[in-house]
């Protein structure tokens, strides 16, 4: 089959009945057209297209290597560097298309199937059939081109203790029963972005296991069909209020929704179970099979995407009233430059100093990788809105909405009173309507959040960052140079 069209995807999203929750609303089929997976879904359904797209086929697809239909750059298998440029340059064009915003479009999980369906001599430390099981799986959704989610962290119940203690062990997702054709599961995780819009749910190792029996029924990996029985899905509030694409221009587009999943006794059948009981392996489950370095790579370049789209509002703002000759203001605009040139230096060293591990697959630096996902979270995702606060000021707290501009009897005064320096007043309203969602609307709250703990507590990055790393090289130079003589 291949790649899918933006129309398959809606009418596979319409014909599932996931069981959703939504502001005191049940729904079942129809999601697509729904009001608040609608925005969602039409984004979702735009990134199959461009697939189809002359002007970006190349770089978006590939000819599988079973079937030789074309399928997505995504689950190309890097042999070499040129490999992984090559993957880039087709999640660039996603990212490039949602400036950005999308955390959760199809390459991120694509990423993790394919480092794993490699990952040959990491499963069988465990049993190959989990491999085989995987690698059957990853070309299952390769050839059909579906949507995966990711089901992450156990919900916030008590911090203090491991999944085992929350809740006397029943609030963690866990498996309550082994049989012979499976496993059931029970409990929750949190986070499952774009959960209830996406084909398959994906049931990845998240925080570390302390290895101790009673950690076995949380150690596991599995996939299930998005509307599978016993799944339900309880959605946050939408953060676009449905008022149209020019008073919310990211809100309207880029809305992801965010779920909380209850597993309430889903049966998993055994060709979907990819790891089960095995702590250790469970906690190398991204560090030992290249999918957290494939995923990262996703990522950088999803956020050097955002970045730019910053520098390139930042700059329309100062060009539209006049403020770009202010010192501090470019002081601000060279810092966001600096921001996507460190960025884009970090993915191409990453792919530079790669190297090709035991099972042939060319992987991106670690330790590069590691350390712009630890710099953006605090030192640029942040800092984005920031400036774009001050760049607008009081200009984000007097907006007229849409239909005001269609106002006769307003659109005089509109027009003397909103223009900017160089632009018209329309022009800088929905200019400022862009600013507004990019910086303090609760679309551009979530966005902040969703960055700052993207991939966990920023603090403890840090302190795994510090663990891992070699740091003798550094040291023993410091000692060689107090040693050394006159």
């Amino acid at each position: 089959m291949g790649i899918s069209t933006g129309q398959q995807y809606i009418d596979r999203v319409n014909a599932r009945r996931p069981d959703v929750f939504i502001d005191g609303e049940r729904i079942g089929a129809g999601l697509a057209d729904h009001p608040q997976f609608a925005a969602s879904v039409r984004t979702f359904a735009r990134l199959f297209d461009m697939q189809h797209d002359s002007e970006h086929q190349a770089a978006l697809t590939f000819a599988s290597p079973t079937t030789g239909d074309l399928v997505s750059t995504s689950f190309l298998v890097p042999r070499t560097e040129a490999d992984l440029v090559r993957r880039r340059e087709g999640m660039r064009v996603w990212a490039t298309e949602t400036n950005g915003f999308l955390g959760r479009t199809g390459d991120y999980m694509n990423s993790a199937l394919t480092a794993l369906a490699a990952a040959t001599s990491f499963f069988a430390q465990a049993d190959p059939v989990f491999g085989e099981r995987i690698a059957a799986y990853t070309e299952y959704v390769r050839e059909n081109d579906l949507l995966t989610a990711h089901a992450l962290i156990p919900p916030q119940t008590n911090r203090a203790v491991p999944s085992s203690e929350q809740g006397d062990g029943r609030i963690a997702a866990r498996v309550v029963e082994e049989r012979a054709d499976g496993i059931v599961v029970r409990g929750a995780r949190m986070l499952a972005t774009a959960a209830p819009i996406a084909d398959e749910l994906l049931v990845f190792p998240s925080t570390v296991l302390r290895g101790a029996p009673q950690d076995a029924p949380y150690s596991y990996a599995f996939a299930i069909p998005s509307d599978a029985p016993g799944l339900k899905y309880y959605c946050r509030t939408s953060m676009y209020g449905g008022s149209g694409v020019v008073n919310e221009p990211l809100a309207a587009r880029y809305e992801e929704v965010d779920a909380l999943v209850v597993f309430d006794d889903v049966f998993v059948p055994n060709d979907r179970i990819f790891m089960l009981g095995n702590p250790k392996v469970r906690n190398e489950w991204y560090s030992a099979t290249g999918a957290g370095q494939l995923m990262t790579h996703q990522v950088a370049c999803r956020t050097l995407a955002k970045t730019e789209f910053y520098l390139g509002l930042a700059s329309e703002i100062a060009d539209a009233i006049g403020i770009e000759q202010f010192q501090h203001i470019q002081e601000d605009l060279g810092e966001l430059i600096t921001y996507v040139e460190i960025e884009r230096a970090l993915l191409r060293a990453a792919e530079a100093d790669g190297e090709v591990n035991a099972d042939g697959v060319y992987l991106p630096r670690w330790q590069t990788l590691n350390a712009a996902r630890n710099w953006f979270p605090k030192s640029v995702s942040q800092r984005l809105t920031e400036i774009i606060r001050k760049f607008s000021a009081s200009g984000l707290m007097s907006l007229p909405g849409e239909q005001d501009l269609q106002h006769l009897d307003a659109r005089a005064d509109l027009d003397r009173y909103l223009q900017g320096a160089r632009v018209d007043a329309e022009t800088r309203i929905r200019l400022f309507k862009l600013a507004l969602d990019a910086s303090v609307s609760g679309f551009a709250g979530r966005e902040n959040l969703y960055e700052y703990f993207f991939f966990g507590d920023p603090v403890r990055m840090k302190a795994a960052l510090v663990s891992s790393y070699d740091r003798d090289p550094a040291r023993a130079r410091v000692r060689e140079l107090l040693a050394r003589g006159a």
